[in-house]
Order: structure tokens, then sequence, then C-alpha cells
């Protein structure tokens, strides 16, 4: 039996959630410098996501995590993380964000799903439905990219 491919997990897994933000990317680096830049959720997430001024996850070896966000606000929120290698899934009572890598000849295939969780915030999905989620996740491949380019 093959190993699914992580990216096309998170595909499936967001039109489940009817993710508002999802978008998939190819960079031209290999995959164990893109997935360590990934992996590496305390040192790197602020880094590539504009509102998260930090990330805190406890050491360990552990696939199952809980973490601790703080935004650019100063509003802090639990999450649970599960990351194994082309995987991270992170949600708290509010969000739900995903990302999955997959090698891709030597160059690294590279995927990114985010959605509200309460029905409340379908406005804010809609939001993202257009433009500005379009720009989001450009921006985070720029990112991942320049970060994994400095490693």
């Amino acid at each position: 039996m093959t190993a699914p491919d992580q990216v096309a997990r998170l595909r499936v897994l967001a039109a489940g959630l009817r993710a508002p933000l999802y978008a998939e990317a190819r960079i031209a680096l290999p995959f164990d410098r893109v997935w360590a830049v990934i992996a590496d959720l305390e040192g790197e997430l602020p880094h590539l996501i504009s509102f998260v001024r930090e990330f805190r996850v406890p050491p360990g070896d552990s696939e199952r995590k809980a973490a601790q966000a703080e935004d650019v606000l100063g509003l802090r929120g639990p999450f649970d993380v599960r990351l194994s290698t082309g995987w991270c899934l992170m949600q708290s009572r509010l969000v739900t964000m995903g990302i999955a890598a997959e090698p891709d000849g030597t160059g690294t295939r590279l995927a990114v799903c985010g959605a509200a969780r309460p029905a409340a915030l379908g406005p804010v999905q809609r939001v993202y439905r257009g433009l500005l989620g379009k720009r989001r996740t450009r921006a985070f491949f720029r990112a991942v990219e320049h970060r994994a380019a400095l490693r």
C-alpha cells in the first residue's frame, strides 16, 4: 500500500469544511527544507501568518500537541495541533487551519486551507473566498519559500 498523498488529503478536508481559504502551489525547493519551515511552528508560524504574534508548542515528539496562540492584538487561545511529516492540522474553537506538503521531483507541492468553525463566522468566511483569501495564500507561499531558502 502506498502512503497517502497529503496534499490530496488536505484538499478533501478543505472541501468537507467548505473552507473559504484553500490553495496549492509548487515551491522549487526540496521537501525537507520546505517542511522544516512548516514543522517549526513555534519559530516560523509568526513569520508565515501576519496576524500571529506567537505560537507556543510544548517540546516533545508527540504528533498531537496542545499549543497556545497569541495574535497581534494580544488575544490568546488554545490550539489542538496534529503534526507529522507532510501534514499539519491546527484547530481552535474558532478556526481550523491545515498545511500539507509532498515531494515533487526536486521541488515541493504545498497546500494550505483555513476555515472558521462557528457558523456565526460565515460572513467572515465569505470575505476570504474572494481576493483577500488569494492575497493571503500568495503571501503565505512567498513567506514559506523565503524562509525555506534561508535554511
